[in-house]
């Protein structure tokens, strides 16, 4: 009885930490732009989900989803090959739900003893709703602007406070993540030792633009 309360105890503490900001009534999650959500996430892979299963009972029993792994862009420090992934099998501790043999999904998530657990405040999409440049992003971008801070602007007048800062402004005109900037650009650090916003969609269209700008 120990040792099953001991594991409870572990998986609340793995699903609490996955939480940006959780209510007592559902899950809640922070806007986060992807580039963040690359930077903090100890794992990043694109993989199609083959398989689940329920492992335990209540609301605090976790779905194993089975995984066949495209491709690592980060966490081979963490994890050799990833074959499952953990989730809270409940809404309301903010598990994700995958679709079986249908989607290659790009997943970001945190390692707990050797076990790749993610939620709903992480980012996981199917591949192929990416934008191009949140592609790019996740293949080898947005590692380039893990010293940079992304500081979201939800009302006016915002200020950067530091050269490290890029001014995301989507939540001023869009939904946050919907934006230009969630979808098309990184913060990426300069030469010149100050980030600012880029933008590299293809040879002809590569523009770095202010931080202060959307």
């Amino acid at each position: 009885m120990q040792l099953v309360h001991q594991h409870l105890i572990s998986l609340l503490f793995v699903f609490s930490s996955l939480h940006v900001n959780q209510l007592t009534e559902g899950c809640s999650c922070a806007l986060s732009h992807p580039q963040d959500q690359f930077c903090h996430s100890d794992i990043v892979i694109r993989a199609k989900v083959v398989g689940k299963k329920l492992l335990g009972e209540g609301p605090f029993a976790t779905m194993r989803y089975t995984v066949k792994q495209m491709k690592m862009y980060k966490g081979f420090d963490k994890v050799q090959h990833v074959q499952h992934i953990y989730t809270s099998s409940s809404d309301s501790l903010c598990g994700v739900k995958f679709d079986i043999n249908k989607y290659q999904y790009l997943i970001t998530g945190r390692v707990h003893n050797d076990k790749v657990y993610t939620g709903l405040c992480n980012f996981n999409q199917p591949w192929e709703r990416l934008s191009l440049a949140q592609k790019k992003g996740f293949n080898h971008r947005y590692q380039l602007g893990c010293s940079c801070r992304i500081k979201a602007c939800y009302h006016l007048p915002c200020m950067v406070t530091s050269k490290n800062d890029c001014l995301w402004t989507d939540m001023l005109s869009h939904f946050g993540t919907s934006g230009y900037q969630f979808r098309h650009y990184a913060c990426i650090q300069q030469k010149e030792g100050y980030c600012s916003w880029y933008r590299g969609i293809s040879s002809r269209d590569k523009t770095f633009i202010n931080t202060t700008e959307p």
